[in-house]
């Protein structure tokens, strides 16, 4: 797949402090792409570099393959975690001169105002002045404002921040929908859960080194374990556990049944496949339940910043 932006070995100090250590990711046009890490470390300052806020000391950023140039910043959207909007300014009025900012004219602006104001129910809004808004609300008007031009890359740096779960759904939808008119995202963000529902591909950098990065479906193919969980009922369980403890590792499970299971977690060998467990399973039980642990976003994440402590 074609790549919409490149970051190729990037490295920035600041004094003897390293944020980034040769740091690349490839983020595939029409994608969602997730920059995965603990605090401080170097998330932000990438996105920064990305967004020509500052420059890597090392490196290239290559944008739909040219080289990152000033003027790029027209094909860009991006929302910081620290949020920008000025205070006293009324919500139309502020809207009204970032999108004059990034090439649009007023009444196309205005236009596309209209647009989002009314998607977002946010018509009444026009004259309040920002300070007057919940910090949800700015959330709100900020999102707006960074996707108004209809930018080919978008950057958001913790999107959900300060969002009830109603409106954090809101912008999940719209960033899906985003995607599917054409826009690339790269998004940091600390909520796995939001990873697991719109990430295609994710990279996660932990003490300014990149740990890992690819399609998330084949990093969660590299974290399996060969492990099922299963829910057996038998006639005499005792025995059966005793069977199975025998021949494979085996620990209690919990997940939600309407049957009065024996619940376990079952490890097989490397060599062993499911089919190998299910026939061994099936005269000695009935098996209501059997699904193969695949690991969460999370799980990966907690899994990999460890060894890496």
């Amino acid at each position: 797949m074609e790549n919409l932006l490149v970051a190729e070995n990037i490295y920035k100090r600041f004094g003897n402090f390293t944020a980034l250590n040769n740091v690349s990711i490839n983020i595939p046009k029409q994608s969602i792409f997730g920059l995965l890490g603990p605090n401080g470390a170097g998330k932000t300052t990438l996105l920064r570099i990305i967004n020509q806020i500052t420059m890597p000391d090392e490196g290239k950023v290559y944008l739909d393959g040219r080289a990152l140039h000033p003027n790029d910043v027209a094909h860009i959207g991006y929302l910081p975690e620290e949020r920008g909007l000025y205070k006293s300014m009324k919500v139309g009025e502020q809207a009204l001169y970032l999108a004059r900012l990034k090439g649009l004219s007023k009444s196309e602006a205005k236009e596309r105002l209209r647009y989002w104001f009314k998607k977002f129910e946010m018509e009444g809004w026009w004259n309040k002045k920002i300070q007057e808004l919940s910090k949800g609300m700015a959330q709100k008007v900020q999102f707006v404002i960074t996707v108004l031009h209809r930018p080919k890359l978008l950057i958001f740096d913790e999107p959900f921040s300060g969002f009830d779960p109603v409106n954090a759904n809101l912008i999940k939808d719209e960033i899906l929908q985003l995607k599917e008119e054409g826009a690339t995202i790269l998004f940091s963000t600390h909520r796995m859960e939001s990873v697991e529902e719109l990430c295609d591909y994710i990279a996660l950098i932990h003490r300014s080194n990149k740990l890992l990065d690819g399609k998330v479906s084949e990093i969660k193919k590299e974290y399996k374990s060969n492990t099922y969980e299963v829910g057996i009922d038998a006639d005499d369980e005792t025995s059966l556990h005793r069977d199975l403890e025998n021949r494979f590792a085996i620990a209690p499970a919990k997940f939600k049944s309407i049957q009065d299971d024996l619940k376990l977690t079952i490890k097989l060998k490397d060599n062993e496949t499911s089919n190998d467990l299910l026939r061994y399973l099936m005269p000695r039980a009935r098996v209501n339940h059997f699904v193969e642990v695949i690991p969460s976003v999370n799980d990966i994440f907690i899994k990999t910043v460890t060894q890496n402590a």
